[in-house]
C-alpha cells in the first residue's frame, strides 16, 4: 500500500499551508479515502469555529474568502473591492491577519518599510493599494481600523473564522480549478464541509474560465446566492521588454500553475518554469540557483508580485529582488456595477 506524506504548517484562520498534493484535483481515490477520518475531525473543528456569532466591530467588515487552500484570487479580488468603495466614497482600510509575519498587532502596514517578515507578503501588497492593518485578533484589528480613520473593513481572508462578525462575505473560486475532489483537508483541499461555508456566504465570484466551478455554482445558485464573474487581466506594459526573450518563471503561491498560465497567455516565452510552496520564503542557495539557471539558459527571471515582496529588506535576496521581473495581475469583474450594488446594499442594513 502506499505511503501518503503531507507536509504542512498550521494557520489557525486559513488553514494548513502546503503543497497540494496531486490527488486533492482528480477525483477521489484511495488516498481520499484513507485520509477521511482525519478530514472528518479537521471538518468538525473547522464548522464548530465558523459557527460563533462572532463579535460586532464598531465598523462595517466585508469579507473576502475561499473554500479551499491555495489560490483563488482573494489578494486581486479584495484590492477591487477597495477600489469600488472608494468610488461609492467610502474609505476603506484593509485587515490581514499577516500569515508569515513576526507581528502579532495590530499594526498599520507600512509598505515602504516594513519586511515580509515582519508583516507578510499580502498585506504589503494591499498596503499599496489601501491602509492595511494586521492583526491576529480580528477583532482587536477591525476596532484598531476604527481609531485610524476607517469607515469600512475588508478582511483578506477570514471566511472560517468566526470571531468577527461580517456584514457581506464574498467567496471567490478559480474557475479551472474548482473545490477539486470536494474533499477536507487533508483529504482533500477544503478548508471546512462546503455547505458550512456556502452557509456563511453571501456571494460567489469565480475567477477565470473553465468548467472546475459547475457544480460550486449550481449549488450557490440554488441557496440563493447571486453569482459573479471575473478574470486576471496582466499589465502588458510592465513586461513589454521581456516580449521576444525567453523567461524563467518562478512562484511560491496556492497555484503556480495559474501564474505560469497567465505568463504565456501574456505572449511571454516561458522556456522554465519553478514551483515553490506557497508563502515560501526563498533562501540564499535557492536565490543563487535560479539566477544562474536563468544566466546560463539566457532566460529572464519571472515571478508574482506577492513573491517578489517577499523579498523586500532581505540583504542576502537583494540579488535575486533586482533581477526578477513580475507579472502584474488585477482583477476585472464582469458586471462591476452589479458587485458594488451588493457590497454597498449590505453596509446600509
Amino acid at each position: 500500500m502506499r505511503s501518503i506524506l503531507i507536509s504542512c504548517s498550521f494557520n489557525c484562520d486559513s488553514g494548513p499551508i502546503m503543497r497540494d498534493p496531486a490527488f486533492w484535483w482528480r477525483e477521489p481515490g484511495l488516498e481520499a479515502a484513507l485520509l477521511a477520518p482525519l478530514a472528518a475531525g479537521y471538518g468538525a473543528i473547522a464548522q464548530a469555529r465558523m459557527s460563533k456569532d462572532g463579535a460586532r466591530a464598531d465598523v462595517p467588515v466585508i469579507c473576502v474568502g475561499n473554500f479551499t487552500l491555495g489560490g483563488a484570487g482573494k489578494t486581486p479580488t479584495a484590492i477591487a473591492l477597495a477600489d469600488m468603495l472608494r468610488t461609492a466614497g467610502r474609505h476603506p482600510f484593509f485587515l490581514s491577519r499577516g500569515y508569515g509575519g513576526s507581528v502579532a498587532g495590530p499594526k498599520r502596514v507600512d509598505a515602504a518599510h516594513d519586511s515580509a517578515a515582519q508583516v507578510g507578503d499580502e498585506p504589503l501588497l494591499l498596503a499599496r493599494a489601501a491602509p492595511t492593518v494586521v492583526a491576529r485578533n480580528r477583532v482587536a484589528g477591525a476596532r484598531f481600523t476604527r481609531a485610524q480613520g476607517a469607515d469600512v473593513v475588508i478582511m483578506d481572508d477570514g471566511l472560517q473564522n468566526g470571531a468577527l462578525k461580517k456584514d457581506f462575505t464574498l467567496a471567490v473560486i478559480d474557475g479551472r480549478r474548482g473545490i477539486g475532489n470536494a474533499r477536507v483537508f487533508p483529504a482533500g483541499p477544503l478548508r471546512a464541509p462546503l455547505d458550512a461555508q456556502l452557509a456563511r456566504t453571501d456571494a460567489l465570484l469565480v475567477v477565470g474560465s473553465g468548467d472546475g466551478a459547475t457544480n460550486v455554482i449550481a449549488q450557490a445558485k440554488t441557496r440563493g446566492l447571486p453569482v459573479f464573474h471575473g478574470r486576471l487581466e496582466t499589465d502588458h506594459a510592465a513586461i513589454a521588454d521581456l516580449k521576444g526573450r525567453k523567461v524563467f518563471a518562478f512562484a511560491g503561491i496556492g497555484d503556480p500553475e495559474k501564474f505560469f498560465i497567465s505568463a504565456t497567455e501574456a505572449g511571454l516565452t516561458v522556456a522554465q518554469r519553478k514551483a515553490f510552496p506557497d508563502h515560501h520564503r526563498f533562501t540564499a542557495e535557492e536565490a543563487a540557483e535560479l539566477i544562474m539557471d536563468a544566466e546560463q539558459k539566457g532566460s529572464a527571471l519571472l515571478t508574482t508580485e506577492k513573491d517578489k515582496a517577499r523579498m523586500a529588506g532581505e540583504p542576502l535576496l537583494a540579488a535575486l529582488q533586482a533581477k526578477a521581473h513580475v507579472l502584474p495581475v488585477k482583477l476585472v469583474v464582469d458586471d462591476t456595477e452589479a458587485l458594488r450594488t451588493a457590497v454597498i446594499g449590505a453596509l446600509k442594513t
